[in-house]
């Protein structure tokens, strides 16, 4: 009997990987990475510097990775399904044939994928929000700099050349998937979450001039946008029907792989940014602050309620990068957390607000900063990393409040990522300062692994996701229980947190130092 395959591919912030999962045994067979070779461009090919906020990506790394990876993990093997996760929003403009602008104007800052952390299209979003409309219902009244609204009104602005030009205004997640099956199929999950898609009402309309006949409509997650093309099977090898998945979200298409796959379950996926999942089998008006809810764009037959902080991740490793102990990066978070964990719950006399990269959840503001409170001579540098990691984690509670203050039972918080199994410390304090059990899945690669799951259901390997999931994921779970005294010095501190998360007097002031930033 020839061996069945599937492929899961990880498309994050830095770097692809991806992941060989046997279709039938669902053993992970092998893993392989692949860093972009342009990274997170804070500067064109030519040099030229990119103003302030600016994040943008070349489409062709991830042409490369894919070649890499696919070549790699699936050369002269019976591949049955291919799942592809991938940071969202981070549209690019396109021909009609799918050629990316930035092959055709490097030196345009906007022909380039803006990536999902590219906050300069902030006074977009605010006169799009200012106009309003029955569009935002279901996003609380507003939308994100982040998303594809904005990043299309803010090329029609500022380029408006290139945006006659643009045919197709694509998340790079679709465009992927284009390129790998000759035709171009987008994803309901990237159209409603960060495209404001409704059925029935389609895209928003007269929100960017044209704009709606440079998006296509989408199909729900788990539907085949076609086998792998003849060129692609040429150029990696793979035998077999390839069928390839429909584009997930990154923070989403790790539901399977986890566990989030019933009702009342609320996941973290702790990345580069933290995005926080509630699922439900009903329908609940949206709470106050919560950023948007979708049905069929993450797990079929299930409505999520889609929240998350900006930065997470990328806190500490600014932290630990900017005042290093070791040469090596992985040697300074081992220092940093060894050092931290000695401290008791209040000892370092700090409280942060966790806005190093603006605030999504409840303000969606890329505007903000971060904050540090209570510095003294006395302060050590691993009290101020404490510091940060107990402001994820309070950026993290206040999410879980507005869900109950919402309604919502949580039966079940599951946190998920690299760094919820290798940083136990953070992952304490989050449960400490939550108040309750808190449960980490054991598996590696759970991102590409529950993308591999996606290509199962599109390939017709599985009937579901909660076969998908019990056949390739989780299969056992480490549990974090709050500890009482800690939970009460941060129920404290935590109440202070919520005190500066709500002065408008120190949002007005970041904005001001944003301005100052900038004048010329």
């Amino acid at each position: 009997m020839t061996r069945r395959y599937l492929i899961g591919l990880d498309y994050g912030t830095e770097s692809a990987r991806g992941v060989l999962v046997d279709a039938d045994s669902g053993e992970q067979l092998a893993s392989h990475a692949v860093p972009y070779r342009h990274g997170v461009m804070t500067r064109l090919p030519d040099g030229a510097a990119l103003p302030p906020l600016w994040a943008l990506q070349n489409a062709d790394d991830y042409v490369e990775a894919a070649r890499e990876i696919l070549s790699a993990l699936g050369r002269d093997r019976q591949i049955e399904g291919i799942g592809l996760g991938f940071t969202a929003s981070s549209p690019l403009p396109a021909t009609a044939d799918g050629v990316p602008l930035s092959r055709l104007h490097p030196g345009e800052p906007h022909a380039y994928v803006k990536l999902w952390k590219h906050g300069a299209a902030q006074a977009e979003a605010e006169a799009i929000n200012a106009r309003g409309g029955a569009f935002l219902d279901n996003f609380g009244g507003k939308l994100s700099a982040e998303w594809l609204l904005a990043k299309a009104a803010q090329m029609a602005e500022e380029a408006p050349q290139l945006w006659r030009e643009t045919e197709r205004f694509i998340e790079a997640g679709d465009w992927l998937v284009w390129q790998l099956t000759g035709g171009e199929t987008r994803s309901l999950g990237f159209a409603a979450y960060k495209a404001q898609y409704a059925e029935g009402a389609g895209y928003p309309d007269g929100i960017v001039p044209g704009l709606a006949d440079r998006l296509s409509a989408p199909r729900r997650v788990g539907t085949s946008a076609g086998g792998l093309s003849a060129a692609w099977r040429e150029r990696t090898g793979i035998r077999g029907q390839a069928a390839v998945a429909v584009a997930v979200i990154d923070s989403h298409v790790v539901l399977p792989a986890v566990g989030g796959v019933t009702d009342g379950c609320l996941v973290g996926a702790l990345g580069t940014s933290a995005v926080y999942l509630m699922l439900g089998r009903a329908f609940r008006p949206l709470p106050q602050g919560i950023e948007g809810v979708a049905f069929d764009g993450s797990v079929r037959d299930l409505w999520c309620y889609e929240s998350g902080q900006a930065g997470f991740g990328d806190t500490l490793a600014w932290f630990v990068k900017t005042f290093p102990r070791a040469a090596e990066a992985a040697e300074n978070f081992r220092l940093y957390n060894e050092e931290a964990a000695g401290l008791a719950p209040g000892a370092n006399h700090l409280l942060a607000l966790d806005w190093w990269s603006g605030n999504r959840v409840p303000l969606a503001d890329s505007g903000l900063s971060g904050l540090l409170v209570g510095l003294t001579t006395g302060t050590t540098a691993a009290g101020i990393y404490r510091a940060l990691l107990e402001s994820l984690a309070y950026g993290a509670r206040s999410i879980q409040d507005l869900f109950i203050a919402g309604g919502f039972g949580i039966d079940r918080l599951i946190l998920s990522s690299g760094l919820a199994r290798n940083n136990p410390l953070l992952v304490q304090i989050m449960a400490d300062v939550f108040g309750r059990e808190v449960e980490v899945p054991e598996i590696d690669n759970p991102t590409a692994v529950g993308a591999a799951i996606h290509g199962a259901v599109a390939a017709g390997v599985v009937a579901d996701y909660p076969e998908g999931g019990a056949r390739f994921g989780a299969r056992a779970f480490k549990t974090y229980r709050p500890d009482a005294r800690a939970a009460s010095v941060y129920a404290e501190l935590y109440r202070n947190y919520a005190a500066l998360a709500g002065d408008a007097s120190l949002r007005a002031a970041m904005h001001a130092l944003n301005r100052i930033g900038t004048v010329r």
